[in-house]
């Protein structure tokens, strides 16, 4: 049976949808190259004054350093939690597995101004007991994350979980293995994709959360999300399209990274 092709008409209106969604990434380019001091489109000449301020303005440097600290961090932390609730949850099967599951969603569910207001007075309380995790340090931040983090994490956790065989635990509880035994040397090792994958959404949702981020930080744990944001409300800083085209270049990069080791593994 051969395979289906689309046609010459399917393939320019999925040309079309893509141009049309790719028009916002795109327009952000010229803006990042105008000489003015404004966001704008440039009208003759082209600078890259913005893309040496990144350089030279350590503001950027010192809040892309934050954010990946904060990202590994937290998604370090998040994982962690959300495989040790997994296993539990897969190996032991308790009663009452919905309600937990259900439990560990919630931040999932509720609106982020909900979230954002709950870890504001968490971590102000925080800040009371001591001074390195709390409202506007760096640690604070990531354990907020970390709560916003936890239920995409366990989401795919427990869907690799549910297309290990279950006859492979059984057979190693048979051969006496213990239950760390189990889950360090049978389990894991079959999920470790799924890990993986956790792990870099949650990096990822790390990195360029913001909401959460604007109530739980002032002046001291500037993330560059929060700076990006603190540049469109102040002064419309065109650096933002400069950091916005490098941050969309990497994206690209790993993109076309992934699929060419994809190819070259199958053609292997």
């Amino acid at each position: 049976m051969s395979g289906y092709r689309p046609g010459p008409i399917a393939l320019f209106l999925a040309f079309l949808v893509a141009i049309f969604l790719l028009m916002p990434l795109l327009a952000v380019v010229p803006v990042s190259f105008t000489p003015s001091r404004m966001l704008s489109m440039p009208t003759g000449e082209l600078s890259i004054r913005h893309y040496r301020a990144l350089v030279d303005d350590p503001r950027w440097l010192d809040s892309i350093l934050l954010s990946l600290r904060i990202g590994i961090v937290s998604s370090t932390l998040a994982t962690l939690l959300a495989l040790v609730f997994g296993l539990g949850i897969w190996m032991f099967r308790p009663r009452y597995t919905a309600v937990l599951v259900g439990f560990v969603l919630l931040p999932m569910i509720v609106p982020p101004v909900v979230s954002a207001i709950t870890l504001y007075f968490l971590l102000t309380s925080m800040s009371g007991i001591g001074s390195v995790v709390g409202y506007d340090t760096w640690l604070g931040v990531a354990l907020a994350h970390v709560v916003v983090t936890v239920p995409f994490a366990v989401v795919l956790i427990l869907v690799s979980l549910s297309q290990v065989d279950r006859r492979i635990d059984l057979a190693a509880r048979g051969l006496g293995a213990s239950t760390w035994e189990r889950a360090t040397q049978v389990i894991i090792p079959n999920i470790k994709f799924g890990i993986a994958t956790a792990w870099l959404l949650s990096f990822v949702l790390s990195w360029e959360e913001i909401g959460v981020t604007l109530f739980i930080t002032s002046v001291n744990a500037i993330t560059l999300p929060r700076l990006m944001w603190m540049g469109l409300r102040d002064n419309i800083d065109p650096s933002i399209a400069a950091i916005s085209v490098i941050l969309i270049l990497i994206t690209v990069t790993v993109m076309t990274a992934r699929v060419v080791y994809r190819r070259a593994r199958g053609a292997a």
